[in-house]
């Protein structure tokens, strides 16, 4: 297992080769990572959507949802929520932060293009007809609930769930083998989708879904259009999301273990520096 120090320090470099893939690649790996939530949220909603309690409607897909980050993090993927961590980068000055906006530009853009596209293959392959047609149901009101929400409401919900994210992301390079990784992420993005905190990739998904749903079946969406998709959910999340991934636990991880710490860069001496570090805090 990799200690936090040593995950801190790994993650500079991590960041650097991100911000150095090509933007067709970042793109086109941004671009599965939509895919696999978008699949990780078409799966939640199926799980759920017959269950008439809502707590236990409310587990259940959250005990499915995290598939989704399984897929990004050991397929290979760029996720936008988690590549707030490349501020780490940045502060320690080995990236610039041109390179990480345009990280995150293409990322978002391909996240975005990625989540679309099971949207319509869900819709469009009729997949909402299941269980009588409840599922269509669900699946607009899923889009529906995160319109409903006001401005900063949408903001602190995207705060809290990428703190979350970011610590699965984190605490799956902690481990050095598969069954680490997924059994350490798993519990991160459990909470997040439990407690109903917002997720901007994964919201790209519901809220293009629930719209072609809204139109193939005839459903009404109340409060849910493109305007209030976009502006009303997706911006405040975004921004909420940034927040809480690169502002508080890149930035917060980072002052940690990394800025004006001894021995931080230093493989010899990482395990006493994590003692020192600890033993000061």
């Amino acid at each position: 297992m990799h200690s936090p120090l040593e995950i801190a320090r790994n993650y500079i470099d991590v960041g650097i080769h991100k911000v150095n893939i090509s933007a067709f690649k970042t793109f086109l790996l941004a671009f599965f990572a939509g895919i696999f939530i978008g699949f990780a949220g078409i799966a939640s909603t199926t799980a759920s959507c017959t269950v008439p309690t809502g707590s236990l409607s409310r587990l259940l897909g959250a005990i499915v949802f995290p598939a989704g980050m399984a897929m990004c993090l050991i397929s290979g993927s760029e996720l936008f929520t988690g590549n707030s961590l490349i501020i780490i980068s940045v502060l320690e000055k080995k990236i610039s932060l041109r390179k990480m906006l345009k990280n995150w530009f293409f990322a978002y853009i391909g996240n975005f293009m990625g989540a679309a596209f099971v949207a319509l293959l869900v819709v469009y392959g009729h997949t909402p007809s299941l269980f009588s047609g409840a599922l269509a149901q669900s699946i607009v009101n899923a889009g529906v609930a995160r319109t409903d929400l006001s401005f900063s409401e949408s903001l602190i919900r995207g705060i809290l769930c990428n703190i979350l994210v970011c610590i699965a992301v984190w605490m799956a390079f902690a481990s050095k083998n598969v069954s680490g990784k997924l059994l350490t992420s798993f519990w991160p993005i459990f909470l997040f989708v439990l407690c109903g905190f917002e997720h901007c990739v994964a919201d790209m998904y519901f809220g293009v879904a629930a719209l072609l749903t809204s139109l193939e079946y005839g459903i009404p969406a109340g409060s849910l259009n493109w305007g209030s998709f976009l502006w009303g959910n997706l911006l405040p999340v975004s921004l909420g999301n940034v927040i809480g991934g690169a502002l508080i636990v890149g930035l917060g991880y980072w002052a940690v273990y990394l800025h004006e710490t001894p021995y931080a860069h230093s493989t010899i001496a990482a395990e006493q520096a994590e003692i020192d570090i600890a033993e000061e805090y």
